[in-house]
């Protein structure tokens, strides 16, 4: 064998092993790409359990794409609690496991959402360009990783118009709160300027973008927020600044003289409230269809509190009201070119000034950063009170 086709084969086959975690040299520079492959990190589980118990890191190198494959860097993933059930085993949706990135035995790399800008590009891939910006289009893909390969197909591209003026943690947001959002508040009911809608964890991601796009749009928002020891008037003046009408806690809602403050907020009761959103469950969620005109709908969309929905009966008879579901990521899957447009529309109206991402604790990934940082970052999410949403953010990779 020729002696440079020789230092080739070998380096090509070093690249493919999986590199161990635990070399000394690994947390102290970036691996160098050979021949254009690309050295990637994951954070990755090989079984279902709590995320301190089961996330590990894992590199891998990736190979230049060819034909219709491409190359993505990560630039912001959040960390949604969807993705936490997920690990631990109790999500609708399974994580996919298998041996694709150089194991032995099958891992699942973690996070739904995020955006990644395209370094490299196979001859057949068409409409898509080096150094735009993509969205996943569906749940699954794995986007807690410093880099991919995938198809385009799998993506959503956000071309450079489209981001002008826009940080990646808010691009990379877009396609879960603000389109539950936006499609619980059309979806449902047809709303009238004016008429009021009603939701529980009003200060969640979901939550804001509801209040923001409701008032865009003419409604009128009663929110309601855990209470909580301190920050209480702050919170309920950041949701004001946003566009909430009323802002309560779950204690004050569930007062007995609180039908008088609705109908005092309602003009006498002129205006009806004619949509619920559900993300805690619970009491508190037959508390508000109490306050529902007849034939409104309450939409659950999540289960924070783990306590059931129970259903009046009188309400589903004698007022005709409507409990739905709804969970985004089917409704994406089942309407990509909608789920397209509205993306679009989202940051059209956050390069505007007209919609606010949400508060954010964001976390940096470095090719050196250490992987009980981003395990912390991951269980941390669901723990007590936060400042704001869990994010990582990618530097140097």
């Amino acid at each position: 064998m020729a002696p440079s086709r020789a230092v080739y084969t070998s380096v090509r086959a070093a690249l493919h092993r999986p590199v161990s975690l635990s070399s000394p040299h690994l947390h102290h520079r970036r691996l160098i790409s050979a021949y254009g492959y690309e050295q990637a990190k994951v954070l990755a589980l090989s079984s279902l359990g709590e995320p301190k118990d089961v996330l590990h890191l894992h590199s891998h190198s990736i190979a230049p794409p060819h034909s219709d494959l491409l190359t993505l860097r990560f630039l912001a993933s959040p960390i949604n609690p969807a993705d936490i059930n997920q690990i631990q085993g109790v999500y609708p949706t399974r994580l996919a496991f298998g041996t694709s990135l150089g194991t032995t035995e099958p891992i699942a790399v973690g996070g739904n959402e995020g955006v990644a800008e395209v370094i490299a590009k196979g001859g057949g891939v068409k409409g898509v360009e080096k150094g735009d910006w993509v969205i996943m289009k569906n749940q699954g893909f794995g986007t807690w990783r410093t880099h991919a390969e995938t198809k385009v197909e799998q993506i959503v591209v956000v071309k450079g118009e489209d981001r002008e003026g826009l940080r990646p943690e808010q691009v990379g947001t877009v396609s879960v709160n603000p389109m539950t959002a936006w499609r619980m508040l059309r979806d449902f009911v047809s709303l009238k300027e004016g008429e009021w809608f009603v939701q529980n964890g009003a200060n969640s991601g979901v939550g804001r973008a509801a209040v923001q796009l409701g008032k865009l749009w003419g409604y009128k928002s009663l929110n309601i927020v855990r209470k909580r020891d301190s920050g209480m008037e702050d919170l309920k003046a950041d949701l004001t600044s946003l566009g909430a009408d009323a802002v309560v806690t779950d204690e004050e809602f569930e007062s007995k003289d609180f039908r008088d403050r609705v109908k005092e907020l309602t003009n006498g009761g002129r205006e009806p409230i004619r949509l619920g959103l559900n993300c805690v469950g619970g009491p508190l969620v037959g508390s508000m269809a109490k306050h529902l005109a007849a034939g409104a709908h309450m939409v659950t969309y999540g289960a924070m509190s783990k306590k059931p929905v129970k259903l009046p009966t009188g309400l589903l008879i004698f007022k005709d009201i409507h409990f739905d579901g709804f969970w985004v990521s089917k409704w994406s899957d089942a309407n990509p070119r909608d789920k397209e447009a509205c993306i679009k529309e989202v940051l059209k109206l956050t390069r505007e000034g007209k919609f606010k991402d949400v508060p954010m604790s964001p976390v940096t990934w470095n090719h050196d950063t250490k992987q009980d940082e981003l395990v912390s970052a991951v269980q941390g999410t669901l723990e007590g009170f936060r400042s704001g949403k869990g994010i990582f953010l990618f530097g140097n990779t």
